[in-house]
């Protein structure tokens, strides 16, 4: 599949479920199959009650990430926040209230809807600090050595050219400025077949790096103290009523899967020189 059908798919299917967020006909965000949608084990119990106390409930509704990036990096009043893929806006706007009145929190998307929808979030927020941008995450419409740091959540494995997402990031983020994002990671080797159901699982669109892979980018990239942490393995009994609705012998195929694909928190930091 070439990139810029990658990105409609991409488009397509979030701006379907930005469109739902808050009426009765709700899509689910992470594949076709009812399993993946509210309760699953990819996007559930991401976020302590207290931390989304005062968000709009539409913004709480369209989180489809992996993990909480906003716990890994300890976020400063004054600070710039950039998320790539900002989606409905929830970690937008719980950055926003960290680096308060001083600082600034960025989202990007290039999906209308879900700019339409985060920017309704932010009013209803009241977040006057915040600020959506419409673009790609492979293109970042911020200058050189503007941000102070960078999250993101369940993303970067939607991109088609990974290496060009991590230089972007490298090229707006301060000198000694952070990258700390969650994102779906391959743990050892799948065979190609099976790792493409799981992907399609885990992440609507295939495209997931294995955890060294996607360490070896962020260096190649110029990134220094680059950590990856796996917090969240799924299990093939997870994925069960997905994977046999697509046609797989899951039990045939468990023993080549099992723990292989996880959440990861991925931490980065640019060189002061």
């Amino acid at each position: 599949m070439s990139d810029s059908k990658i990105q409609d798919a991409v488009k397509e299917k979030y701006g379907a479920f930005a469109r739902t967020v808050g009426t009765t006909e709700a899509a689910c965000g992470c594949g076709p199959s009812s399993a993946c949608c509210g309760g699953d084990p990819i996007t559930a119990n991401l976020y302590e009650d207290a931390q989304t106390l005062g968000l709009p409930a539409e913004a709480v509704a369209a989180s489809l990430g992996c993990g909480n990036p906003t716990a890994l990096a300890k976020l400063e009043p004054g600070q710039v926040v950039l998320d790539l893929g900002s989606g409905g806006g929830i970690d937008v706007l719980l950055s926003a209230k960290r680096v308060g009145p001083t600082g600034r929190a960025y989202g990007l998307d290039m999906t209308d809807d879900m700019l339409a929808l985060a920017r309704e979030n932010q009013r209803k927020a009241g977040a006057t600090n915040v600020e959506f941008l419409k673009g790609t995450i492979e293109a970042i419409p911020l200058p050189d050595s503007s941000v102070d740091v960078i999250i993101s959540n369940c993303v970067i494995n939607l991109s088609a050219d990974k290496d060009a997402v991590l230089r972007e990031a490298f090229r707006v983020l301060k000198p000694g400025g952070l990258f700390a994002v969650s994102d779906v990671v391959v743990r050892g080797e799948v065979p190609a077949d099976i790792r493409r159901n799981m992907e399609l699982w885990v992440g609507c669109i295939a495209g997931a790096l294995e955890q060294d892979e996607y360490t070896g980018k962020l260096r190649a990239a110029g990134f220094a103290d680059v950590d990856l942490e796996p917090w969240r393995v799924y299990q093939v009994e997870d994925a069960r009523t997905f994977l046999s609705e697509a046609g797989v012998d899951v039990d045939t195929m468990a023993p080549q899967v099992e723990g292989r694909f996880a959440s990861a928190f991925i931490r980065a930091r640019k060189p002061r020189s």
